[in-house]
């Protein structure tokens, strides 16, 4: 390729890792996800819940790095599954406060050890080497 295309290599590209990576982490929590009718995104939104409890989507939003577009319909199926309550605040009729429900807290016993289970894969990296990266994917998150 000419000189001049060269940052249209693939080979040239940070994003192309990153984006595989993530699909890759995903895959390798679907086994565990699956049997519980559960994606990632719903996933991560409940670790968010079980550490909160109750959050405005705002919020929501900010912590996962997901828009509103992706969250209101994820969260819609998690209320119609019983998951979550949403209901507009008190204070602020424009904003919508997402709860955990007892049958989303249930859920925290039958993913408890899904951590605990990819570990056991093992990881490429050295403690601090995986340190090191969360340290930079943070970086890059925060906009740094």
């Amino acid at each position: 390729m000419a000189q001049e295309y060269q940052q249209l290599l693939l080979k040239n590209q940070l994003c192309f890792p990153l984006y595989a990576c993530g699909r890759k982490i995903v895959a390798a929590y679907t086994p565990y996800l699956k049997p519980l009718g559960l994606t990632y995104t719903q996933y991560i939104v409940f670790m968010v819940l079980w550490e909160k409890e109750s959050v405005n989507v705002g919020q929501l939003g900010s912590i996962l790095h997901l828009d509103a577009g992706t969250l209101t319909p994820l969260l819609k199926n998690l209320e119609k599954e019983g998951y979550v309550t949403r209901e507009r605040s008190k204070e602020d009729e424009r904003v919508t406060i997402v709860t955990i429900t007892k049958k989303g807290n249930d859920l925290k016993e039958k993913c408890k050890d899904i951590p605990i289970e990819l570990a056991k894969k093992g990881s490429p990296f050295t403690e601090e080497e995986a340190q090191e990266l969360y340290r930079l994917l943070y970086l890059f998150l925060d906009g740094r």
